[in-house]
């Protein structure tokens, strides 16, 4: 069955211009209520005007669907509440999240001042938190819920002068890590997009020969599976240029130590063993890594365990 939001009301933030505006009018497409989320700021949050989120939602509105502009600033919560609050009123629900509003204050971590550090983690991982519990309570009362939040190749695998934005994109990972496992109960699916598309964020960072083929709207149909009746959680997605991949973080099988060897010789005499990659697996969960190592323990001292869970 084709993949519809028709019924579903959905907010997306940063959504004047870039990914946002691609994902709102997707959404939109097909068939949900879009609130467009903008505050208008420049590339590094100073400014802001609602234009561009009004400009989305009159091309919504011209193509025959639905939408309501935002200006919100998302490292507010009291704002971000204060628009679910008014999308809920209007339409009765918020049934689909996409954080997406950003900022980009780029520096060497040398030159970086400490404004600069604190304002792109308040936008980008604070803002995040605050879209994700503003609609949390109503998520579960109605026992449904999609979140799609927005992480970087930067956080993941680092990227000069981006100290900043590397950790705020580091740590959504892991609030979306957290989330899926405590929404499951209440059929609140959250995932993560790990775009790469020309906007805004990225002018004079790649040559425009290759912009020209990373169009935001290449990104979208991962954000749309994501927020999808049958989508997945917990799940990193990658996209950019028409290519769609799945990121997890891994640890290698490692190497149990008896304890005459617990020194640092004897881990850089294993160094090569604790490092391979060949059984390297996705955990899980926090607790998976704890019974890894408490089972390898066990065994090589001849304890048995119980299964994991009973």
């Amino acid at each position: 069955m084709a993949i519809r939001f028709d019924g579903r009301v959905a907010v997306v933030t940063g959504a004047g211009a870039g990914l946002g505006r691609a994902h709102a009018l997707g959404l939109a497409k097909l068939g949900a209520r879009v609130v467009v989320n903008d505050m208008g700021a420049a590339r590094d949050g100073s400014g802001g005007s609602v234009s561009p989120a009004e400009e989305v939602v009159e091309e919504i509105r011209k193509a025959g669907g639905e939408a309501m502009v935002n200006g919100a600033d998302v490292s507010s919560y009291e704002q971000v509440k204060d628009m679910v609050a008014q999308a809920t009123a209007k339409w009765g629900s918020v049934d689909l999240m996409v954080a997406n509003a950003g900022i980009l204050r780029d520096k060497s971590f040398g030159k970086m001042e400490p404004d600069d550090f604190a304002k792109v983690v308040s936008v980008h991982l604070t803002g995040t938190f605050n879209c994700c519990k503003a609609v949390w309570d109503g998520m579960k009362e109605r026992n449904y819920g999609r979140i799609v939040v927005t992480t970087s190749s930067s956080g993941m695998f680092g990227n000069f002068g981006q100290a900043n934005y590397g950790a705020a994109k580091a740590g959504i990972v892991g609030l979306m890590n957290v989330l899926a496992e405590e929404g499951r109960k209440t059929n609140i699916r959250v995932n993560t997009i790990s775009p790469t598309a020309a906007t805004r964020m990225t002018e004079g960072l790649i040559p425009p020969d290759v912009l020209a083929l990373m169009k935001p709207e290449a990104i979208t149909p991962a954000v749309m599976y994501m927020l999808s009746e049958d989508a997945p959680t917990r799940t990193i997605m990658g996209a950019g240029a028409g290519s769609f991949a799945v990121i997890k973080i891994v640890e290698t099988e490692g190497l149990n130590l008896p304890q005459s060897e617990w020194t640092p010789d004897a881990v850089a005499a294993n160094f090569e063993k604790i490092a391979d990659m060949s059984k390297a697996r996705d955990l899980g969960g926090a607790f998976f890594q704890t019974y890894k190592y408490v089972e390898q323990a066990a065994k090589a001292a001849g304890i048995k365990l119980p299964p994991m869970g009973g």
